[in-house]
């Protein structure tokens, strides 16, 4: 092994990669990342704008150890088999991905570079556990996650991670690299400034940001983590989407601090993301089908304009709106929020998860195709460990109890920020003078709600009965 190609793809980091560690055995190292715009689910919207900054940012980090990144764009076959030409290359190497379409890509390039007797090798540097290794006990993949997790915990669990490289040997100049902004990944028209305000991109940032949430918010992750105002979360899924964090890391640095029932809760947040990675390899079809196939018949309605309502936080229920304008901003929603649209798409519009799954898979600097899948899912009652259909959350109540002060709502909804708190999260029952005094003339200042959620209610338990007895 003495020319390595180093491929980047999901893991744009130098510590605990697994694929870059044993490339530092060879005499030479080509560091490449490829951007392929044809790739099935490949990164969309505010996924792009990240995707800049942290191949910046790694192109940053490979400067300093003496290398260089590679980028070049185009059919990633062609583009792979033309640096293997150019670098003369006796070995491939990378991380492995699993959403579908790329394990398909992947094989088909391992079993080609084998047949012209180059080395290929891959490695796990996303999960704490192969979608493979944890089995029921009938040898069967899991479908809930408390057994799931249960047992991945009774695993091994040494996790040992790969050191970061002291130095990298120096790319020749002859090896071209397309500069990052050519890949055009940042909008034309500037609707990502307040994104880039928002966060801290790359490996640096992502274990900065790990290392003050587990210093100062981890004790209380349990209690704050679905209060929306409150800056209760660890922020790191996108870090851990594209790469710049990985979940060994995360565990064991975890491990380092005092054990607590916030740090058990928040563990247990990197087991449903194992659970989501889990549940895409063993039932592909789901990133797009529901797992229950009593849905493939459910009387989802046609959009009648709704959808666009909603993806505008228009919906007239301030919770629900206020969701929707955080993801639009900042390419990223509160979990806990992200619960209550969700059920709001699918029981009070009756509008399909997979539209709302696009949305997010548009707009999330996190999206990721096995959790975003996973929660929809879970929301309209279809997948895996899925919440009950009649599970409907009534987006008052909901914002009552998580947005008691209101604080939320009026960050990003603040039109109705001047109603008292009884009728912040209703403002359709404030008495006339209470609204004028507010300064809102409902339909004008602020819209009407969508729906009645009580009848929305009734008519979501309806088309729910209709499917139940298939």
């Amino acid at each position: 092994m003495e020319r390595v190609i180093m491929w980047f793809r999901q893991d744009l980091r130098l510590a605990d990669n697994p694929a870059l560690d044993f490339s530092c055995a060879a005499e030479r190292v080509l560091p490449v990342f490829i951007w392929d715009p044809d790739l099935e689910w490949g990164p969309q919207g505010a996924q792009k704008v990240w995707l800049h900054h942290s191949l910046e940012s790694l192109s940053h980090d490979l400067a300093e150890k003496g290398s260089r990144l590679i980028v070049r764009q185009g059919p990633t076959e062609k583009v792979l088999s033309d640096l293997i030409a150019e670098f003369e290359a006796d070995t491939v190497v990378w991380n492995r991905c699993y959403e579908p379409a790329v394990i398909v890509r992947d094989k088909g390039i391992k079993a080609n570079l084998k047949a012209q007797g180059i080395e290929a090798h891959s490695f796990n540097g996303s999960l704490l556990f192969e979608p493979w290794q944890v089995k029921t006990l009938s040898g069967g993949p899991y479908k809930v996650f408390t057994p799931f997790w249960k047992n991945a915990l009774a695993q091994e669990r040494t996790f040992d991670m790969a050191p970061e490289p002291q130095a990298l040997p120096a790319v020749a100049t002859r090896h071209s690299s397309e500069a990052i902004a050519d890949l055009a990944l940042l909008p034309t028209i500037a609707w990502h400034t307040e994104i880039e305000k928002f966060w801290q991109v790359g490996e640096a940032a992502a274990q900065q940001k790990l290392n003050h949430f587990l210093d100062q918010d981890v004790v209380a992750y349990h209690e704050q983590r679905n209060t929306p105002s409150v800056d209760g979360t660890s922020l790191l899924s996108p870090h851990l989407h594209f790469g710049e964090l990985s979940p060994r890391q995360v565990w064991h640095t975890a491990q380092q601090h005092p054990s607590s029932e916030g740090r058990r809760v928040f563990l247990s947040e990197i087991g449903w993301r194992e659970f989501a990675y889990h549940i895409m390899y063993h039932f592909p079809h789901t990133i797009q089908q529901a797992m229950d196939a009593r849905f493939d018949s459910f009387p989802w309605k046609p959009d009648q304009g709704e959808l666009a309502r909603w993806k505008k936080g228009q919906t007239g229920y301030p919770i629900v709106d206020a969701g929707m304008r955080q993801l639009w901003e900042t390419g990223w929603m509160h979990n806990r929020v992200r619960m209550i649209v969700a059920s709001f798409l699918t029981k009070d519009l009756l509008l399909p998860w997979q539209s709302g799954a696009q949305w997010f898979w548009d707009t999330l600097v996190d999206a990721d195709l096995a959790s975003n899948s996973l929660g929809w899912q879970w929301a309209a009652g279809s997948g895996a460990d899925a919440a009950p259909f009649f599970r409907i959350f009534n987006p008052i109540s909901q914002g009552e109890k998580f947005d008691k002060e209101g604080r939320y709502v009026r960050r990003w909804v603040p039109e109705i920020a001047q109603l008292p708190n009884k009728y912040l999260h209703k403002p359709w029952e404030a008495p006339p003078l209470t609204l004028l005094e507010a300064g809102i003339i409902l339909g004008r200042d602020y819209p009407e709600p969508m729906v009645d959620h009580k009848v929305a209610r009734e008519d979501a338990l309806a088309a729910f009965g209709s499917i139940k007895k298939k």
